[in-house]
């Protein structure tokens, strides 16, 4: 955790939530068992708009999509919030999934996936660095070029 709490390092860095993304089926956005809150893989959305379409490395740049990839992981930590209460109670992100819609040729899925690591380390300091998987998928929900999912363990 950052000596001021992720809530404090939000603010003090002037990162705003977006509002927590309503799922799109049947499924719960985070789930919170046993000590760690598992969050469902989020997109890129920012007033239900998706930030870029296509594939990475032919329709989307890398920046793009790496900012995508920030967007997708504050989704998540909205989503996060809205369960938890307060991101004071992440006590480690322990693993963070990031799927990229990729072009056939393209192999930069782990730049891609920095964009949410990044954030993350921002957020919630050395606790915040965790174990982590950049996949090239042919195509994502909706079009979109980012999924991010990720396993937090939280404190009571």
């Amino acid at each position: 955790m950052t000596s001021t709490g992720a809530e404090e390092a939000l603010r003090l860095r002037k990162i705003e939530l977006p509002p927590p993304p309503a799922p799109k089926g049947a499924y719960a956005p985070v789930v919170v068992h046993g000590g760690e809150a598992w969050v469902s893989g989020m997109l890129p959305l920012r007033d239900g708009q998706l930030l870029a379409k296509g594939l990475v490395g032919s329709d989307v740049t890398v920046e793009r999509a790496k900012e995508a990839a920030r967007l997708a992981a504050l989704n998540s930590l909205s989503a996060l919030r809205s369960v938890l209460g307060n991101l004071d109670r992440v006590e480690r992100i322990l693993r963070v999934g990031v799927f990229v819609a990729s072009a056939p040729q393209f192999t930069a899925q782990p730049e891609v996936a920095n964009g949410a690591s990044e954030l993350l380390v921002e957020v919630f300091g050395e606790s915040g660095r965790h174990a982590r998987a950049a996949i090239g998928a042919a195509r994502l929900p909706l079009d979109t070029p980012v999924e991010v999912e990720m396993v937090v363990a939280v404190r009571p």
